[in-house]
């Protein structure tokens, strides 16, 4: 353990984490947030200073789903063990917000990203990664995690119409705010740090090469991540985080680095439980990153109106009179597909667990009715 201790409140602790924290009987065991994972190990800060957690068996076995085990940014109640120096992870306290993807590959399970962040920066370069549908679909999943979206321009002094794409993105994030930065010319940083106060937390996503670690940099005066210079090929940066991170900013507030995003699947964020499915393809997400559309479809003339031919559909009429932009609704409906193919998928794995659930329950009263005749 490392000599130096944490004071929780500038960690993000506040009242909604310690009245979860004891809501159960946490006699012996200590409150902490997560900084990283490695290789099945935590980095966790505490009030006692710095520890190396593992997930303890009961955790383990009662997790479900990847979702269920921590993430960085996730406060989580831990055991010291003998040796004082390490801890054992045995519940992870509820989030105030999540920043969720479908996890890469043939498995439907949901991917915490960033848990109980404030502010979500979404970056994208303006010199070769500016791209609206891009935004959309981080826009999509900010929207649903609970915490305030933020679009970050970055790499300014690459891009001499820098100020007119930032016109261009405002007619699709809905009122985020939108800030044009350089750190190589150090303007628009002020902006940019007014989000950082003690206690409060920001994470950082966006592509590879976008310039997160060159931002961290800078917010932390020091050269704490590795940067690279841009491919001469083709202007874009170079992936170097390679691990989430929670580090402390000085004069107050936490950032979060991420890795480059290659694939941003969409998630439902709401809880699915078993039994017949929910409205397909409405997530808090959808509704909120796209709500000029759905303000349209409330006034067409029917309810499930799928905006194509129908008679009476107000998007359609927007869309004649140049009110929408065609590519923005073709997002839409794209992005909307896309969730319904994983919301089903989603609903179907949830049955297959409940499923099992039951065959194990079951398997286990046969068990017991058999020992208890025998003996």
């Amino acid at each position: 353990m490392l000599d130096s201790l944490f004071d929780l409140e500038s960690l993000g602790w506040d009242d909604f984490f310690r009245s979860s924290f004891q809501s159960e009987d946490r006699v012996g065991c200590i409150p902490g947030r997560v900084v990283q994972e490695h290789r099945g190990s935590y980095q966790i800060f505490t009030e006692r200073g710095e520890l190396w957690s593992s997930l303890s068996g009961r955790l383990r076995h009662k997790s479900s789903r990847r979702d269920q085990l921590p993430a960085a940014g996730d406060w989580v109640v831990i055991r010291r063990l003998y040796d004082e120096s390490s801890a054992a992870i045995v519940a992870v306290l509820p989030r105030k917000s999540q920043f969720i993807r479908g996890a890469a590959g043939d498995k439907t399970e949901a991917q915490v990203i960033a848990a109980n962040i404030d502010t979500v920066f979404l970056m994208m370069a303006v010199n070769r990664d500016f791209n609206l549908r891009r935004i959309e679909r981080y826009l999509v999943m900010a929207c649903g995690s609970g915490a305030q979206p933020v679009v970050v321009l970055s790499k300014s002094d690459l891009c001499a119409d820098a100020g007119h794409k930032a016109l261009e993105l405002e007619t699709v994030s809905m009122g985020a705010p939108i800030h044009v930065v350089s750190v190589l010319k150090e303007t628009g940083l002020g902006a940019v740090r007014r989000y950082f106060a003690p206690g409060k937390t920001v994470a950082l996503l966006g592509s590879s090469g976008v310039g997160k670690s060159t931002l961290i940099n800078y917010l932390l005066s020091e050269e704490v991540q590795k940067t690279q210079e841009l491919r001469r090929r083709d202007g874009r940066g170079r992936h170097t985080t390679t691990s989430r991170q929670l580090m402390l900013v000085p004069g107050g507030g936490l950032v979060l680095d991420t890795p480059g995003i290659r694939e941003l699947q969409l998630w439902d964020e709401r809880d699915r439980p078993a039994g017949p499915p929910q409205e397909y393809g409405r997530s808090p997400g959808i509704q909120r990153a796209f709500g000029d559309i759905e303000s349209l479809a409330e006034h067409c003339r029917y309810r499930d109106c799928s905006h194509g031919g129908e008679p009476g559909c107000a998007v359609q009429a927007a869309l004649a009179t140049d009110g929408l932009d065609a590519e923005r609704l073709r997002s839409y409906e794209k992005l909307r597909k896309e969730l319904r193919y994983q919301e089903r998928r989603q609903n179907k794995a949830v049955e297959i667990r409940e499923k099992n659930k039951w065959k194990r329950l079951c398997r286990s009263a046969r068990e017991r009715a058999v020992m208890k005749r025998r003996g």
